[in-house]
């Protein structure tokens, strides 16, 4: 086991020179954000972290969750007293409006600082991840009256949360959906139906769950044009704010997974003995809309989950591999060396850090995107800011996920034989990591949204203002004689996204089925080109900061770090562009209906 070391240096780095903090301080109630102030939540953050996460992880791991024959679900120990740690110190609402408990801090704070939650101990941190997905939902579609009865509670943690989506028959097809509503004649209604997959669906943490489920009236239209959203709390409110009688909602199983054991996954049954009550948020039928606010939070949060599991693999692995004394040195002949003196575990190593960066720079410089759209007072730069956060959420989901899935299997290649024993620590987060490329929708399903709902349904149009931004740093990089080498690089995986995103827009009408067959590599294509797009800025900032700090070892590593990224992974976009355009067309001439078993 290593102690988590927080990567503040890199973090307050980006912040300062990719995502423009002094520009997101300067926005209507962020004027008090300041980079000492941002130095201060983070290295408070990284404390925590270290201090309370990271040594509850292991444990949670061991014992999992356990379901009582009265339906209760007990979460690991330590679970409890974490929790009413993290919400008193504020933790929860870091980026959540004043108004309703939050501290009303930037998004772009809060990311670097949920990342560190992440890295330490994912199944702990999906508890409160979750009622900030709610959060945003209630803010944007609830109605005053149900504002002020829930968020306050929802926003400090006192009650937990869930988004109630999947049932056993519908998996991720919600048109599928089920779970009926029947309107009262007091204007409530009662919901009948079981959901799967529900995070801290039923657990002892807080006094009260509040479900956001999905649901159909009776007159609804069929399809997801039918669903409506609903609160139903796991125990009635009273109308001075007191808990009353237990709702008709019931946890029937819980989930043995591969990984985060001490994220308790629910089967919930509603309405088993008459009902289970709750209320309508928004308008009927467009329950969809407003979920969509919330999976697309917790889209984002999952891709931070990448970056955080993909940072603590890196630490293991590095530090495994200065300790570790294996074989012969490659140039010297010398035995008795630490492993990492062997040029593939070095190259193993600055991937793994290469990597992780430009994911964590991406996803960023995305929250910055989020704060700009909805705080900035210029409308049409909100509004490209909000496109681009629209465009690019099935990279950060999607891309980030499957990095960081990446980045643990190559943790566990460091460790040899190691890695797979359960006691050096490592395996834990290979399992953990594995189900965040699934959940949230897997990137099978990320890559048919990019495509689908974010290039063909607008033509393509914000991703050719995005290319063109991307290809400002070619210019850049031209311009900066110790990075010049990088400018065709780069501008070749821009033309390779050029010719890739043509070939889609040219044949999406007319041959869609040989589109989706290349989804998938077209986002691995978009999120290794804006993984070179982050890591050329990031050289582009260091080799500032070399002009005044010539001999500053870190902004040469930093410079290093953006070479190697791009002859190591520069080139994958050419495949990924011939996959896009070629596979699609032989996978249309098979037929599967003969394939054996």
């Amino acid at each position: 086991m290593y102690d988590y070391q927080a990567p503040l240096k890199d973090m307050q780095f980006i912040l300062k020179h990719l995502t423009g903090l002094s520009e997101i301080a300067t926005l209507p109630n962020y004027e008090e954000v300041s980079e000492e102030l941002v130095a201060s939540v983070l290295e408070e953050a990284g404390k925590f972290a270290a201090g309370v996460l990271a040594p509850i992880n292991r444990q949670g791991d061991l014992q999992g969750c356990r379901l009582e024959a009265d339906g209760r679900v007990i979460t690991p120990e330590g679970w409890q007293d974490a929790y009413n740690e993290f919400c008193a110190a504020g933790w929860l609402g870091m980026a959540l409006p004043t108004e309703y408990g939050g501290q009303g801090l930037p998004k772009l704070v809060a990311t670097p600082v949920w990342e560190m939650w992440f890295s330490t101990n994912m199944a702990f941190t999906m508890l409160p991840q979750l009622n900030v997905s709610q959060a945003e939902a209630l803010l944007i579609a609830a109605s005053p009256a149900q504002k002020a009865l829930w968020l306050h509670k929802v926003v400090s943690g006192e009650w937990g949360s869930t988004m109630n989506l999947t049932e056993p028959q519908a998996g991720s097809d919600l048109a599928a959906t089920r779970t009926r509503a029947e309107p009262q004649a007091d204007g409530t209604y009662r919901i009948f139906g079981q959901k799967i997959f529900i995070s801290y669906g039923e657990h002892e943490i807080t006094p009260n769950i509040v479900h956001l489920v999905l649901a159909r009236l009776p007159d609804a239209p069929a399809g997801v044009k039918g669903l409506s959203l609903f609160i139903v709390p796991k125990f009635l409110v009273n109308t001075d704010g007191s808990l009353g009688n237990k709702n008709d909602i019931r946890c029937i199983a819980i989930e043995h997974k591969m990984g985060i054991h001490g994220s308790p996954t629910c089967s919930l049954s509603f309405g088993d003995q008459g009902g289970a009550l709750g209320y309508l948020i928004g308008e009927p039928n467009k329950g969809l809309e407003t979920m969509f606010i919330m999976m697309n939070e917790a889209r984002f949060g999952v891709g931070i989950q990448g970056v955080g599991l993909g940072e603590r693999a890196y630490q293991y692995a590095l530090n495994y591999a200065r300790e570790r004394v294996q074989g012969r040195d490659a140039i010297t002949g010398e035995t008795g060396k630490p492993i990492l003196c062997h040029p593939d575990i070095k190259r193993t190593i600055f991937s793994m850090r290469a990597r992780v960066m430009a994911m964590r720079a991406l996803l960023y410089t995305a929250a910055s995107w989020f704060d700009l759209a909805h705080h900035h007072p210029d409308p049409n730069l909100a509004a490209k800011c909000r496109a681009y956060v629209d465009l690019l959420m099935p990279v950060a989901k999607g891309w980030c996920t499957e990095v960081g899935n990446e980045v643990c299997d190559d943790a566990l290649q460091v460790f040899g034989g190691m890695g797979f024993v359960e006691e050096t620590g490592i395996a834990q987060y290979f399992r953990d990591a594995r189900i965040i490329t699934i959940y949230e929708g897997t990137t099978g399903i990320q890559a048919n949204d990019l495509i689908g709902r974010k290039i063909l349904r607008e033509q393509g149009a914000t991703l050719r203002e995005l290319m063109s931004e991307m290809q400002s740093i070619v210019t850049a990089l031209q311009h900066v004689p110790a990075l010049a080498a990088l400018a065709p690089r780069f501008e070749t995986m821009l033309g390779d996204l050029q010719t890739a995103s043509d070939w889609i827009l040219a044949n999406g009408k007319t041959h869609i089925e040989q589109v989706l067959a290349g989804a998938v590599p077209f986002l691995y294509l978009m999120g290794t080109v804006c993984g070179g797009w982050q890591m050329a800025r990031l050289a582009l900032a260091a080799n500032e900061q070399l002009t005044t700090a010539p001999k500053d070892n870190y902004y040469h590593n930093l410079v290093d770090l953006t070479r190697f990224y791009f002859a190591c992974y520069g080139s994958q976009s050419s495949g990924f562009k011939t996959s896009v355009v070629e596979a699609g067309e032989s996978l249309t001439q098979v037929n599967f209906n003969s394939l054996s078993v």
